[in-house]
């Protein structure tokens, strides 16, 4: 897979969170990586490694969201917004192999192809503050 098919993988299985509790979340991923036949054993280990450190992240990313975000908070915003967000904003502050451009404009595309008409602008202006 290529490394924006990854991403877009991994913004798959970080969206359960929202839908999930902790405690379901092994179960969640061993569906997921079940209906996602196409990924290969090294692609599958990429995904499950990246989502757990992002998992592990969550708490720390979602301060920082809210940190940075002024009238808005993680819990105003919509679903699929805040899991690009949280995606890239692990990208940005701990992922050394991904530039902060990258990051924006990856984050910024699944937002084209995942969000609402606006979701694109409200990704890139929230992410503008982290770079």
């Amino acid at each position: 897979m290529s490394r924006r098919e990854l991403r877009e993988q991994i913004f798959k299985l970080l969206f359960r969170v929202e839908f999930n509790s902790l405690e379901d979340m092994p179960e969640q991923e061993k569906l997921f990586f079940e209906d996602e036949d196409a990924a290969q054993d090294q692609d599958a280990a990429y995904i499950a490694d990246k989502f757990h450190k992002i998992q592990q992240m969550l708490p720390e990313i979602d301060r920082q969201l809210n940190e940075k975000t002024e009238g808005w908070n993680t819990e105003r915003m919509g679903k699929v917004d805040l899991t690009i967000l949280r995606l890239a904003v692990y990208e940005i502050n701990c992922d050394e192999t991904v530039p902060t451009g990258v990051a924006i404009n990856e984050a910024v595309e699944l937002a084209k192809k995942f969000g609402q008409d606006a979701s694109s602008g409200f990704v890139n202006g929230i992410l503008a503050k982290f770079a």
